[in-house]
């Protein structure tokens, strides 16, 4: 396992937007840009940090599931957790690292030593955009850091999470889905795969995911939806309701919504359009 000093990352990159910057307020401030299809496998840091695409899709994998992370959404991982993250578009990344010791003294850290996803507001949006401002003074960038850190407790938003069961024969079942989360999977056929009966299969997905199969696959599908939604912009809404074996696109785009809160017509020119929820570049300006 690799535990990276913050926040050095051996990839490759389209662009560093800004060098590597500490603020005052003991957050490590790093804006790139990555191109799609890349991916950073699988590290640790020492630091705690909200990883916000202000353009782009990610997934972010843990061990305990998949996060889906489309740009009105951010996910905060806690230090020493094992996570990689998949670019499923070009991709402009801001990233805070938080110093766990300023987390502590700050009395923060109380509800972060898990991870989770928000929403991002408008409000959220651009606190996060202007801390990466080079004009900040200390004192306006550590009330942007406190802002920041309030809004985090009041957006958590798990809707864009697939949850991945530990048991083993769960665990089987649930990478077959994700394998080809377009199938109707049927689960009487597949627990007699992974060896066990559909009643144990059933019982092993609400214990561990906290959703039954049903409402679990449907969440597999959505995430699907928003790869291919992130990463073809030639697919339409009608194709891809079929190919996720929905009956009409209204029953898929009302699943949809009930994901992600936009149709899927609304999430795909979303993320077409240009970054942030503003429609502002994210890119700080140069000072001559």
């Amino acid at each position: 396992m690799t535990v990276l000093e913050t926040p050095i990352l051996e990839t490759p990159i389209l662009r560093e937007v800004r060098s590597n910057h500490r603020s005052p307020a003991g957050v490590h401030l790093v804006a790139r840009d990555y191109p799609r299809g890349m991916r950073i496998d699988l590290h640790m840091h020492r630091e705690a940090q909200l990883i916000y695409a202000v353009k782009g899709t990610m997934q972010v994998n843990t061990p305990g599931g998949r996060w889906l992370v489309p740009p009105d959404r951010a996910v905060w991982v806690p230090a020493g957790l094992e996570h990689a993250i998949d670019l499923l578009a070009d991709t402009e990344m801001r990233t805070l690292y938080f110093d766990l010791a300023w987390l502590k003294r700050e009395q923060r850290h109380e509800g972060l030593t898990r991870e989770f996803v928000v929403r991002v507001s408008p409000l959220l949006n651009q606190a996060i955009l202007a801390l990466f401002d080079r004009r900040n003074t200390e004192e306006r960038t550590e009330l942007l850091v406190r802002l920041v850190m309030l809004e985090l407790h009041q957006a958590e938003d798990s809707a864009t999470f697939v949850p991945l069961p530990h048991e083993v024969r769960c665990r089987r079942a649930a990478m077959i889905v994700l394998d080809d989360p377009t199938a109707l999977h049927d689960i009487d056929t597949l627990a007699r795969e992974v060896g066990t009966s559909a009643r144990t299969l059933s019982r092993l997905f609400s214990a561990e995911t906290q959703l039954s199969f049903k409402s679990w696959c449907q969440r597999a599908r959505i995430a699907a939806a928003i790869r291919r939604l992130s990463t073809d912009t030639n697919v339409s809404v009608k194709q891809l309701a079929t190919q996720l074996g929905y009956a009409s696109v209204p029953a898929f785009s009302a699943a949809f919504r009930q994901v992600t809160g936009r149709t899927p017509t609304e999430f795909a020119t979303h993320s077409a359009s240009s970054p942030g929820l503003t429609g502002r570049s994210s890119t700080p300006r140069q000072r001559n």
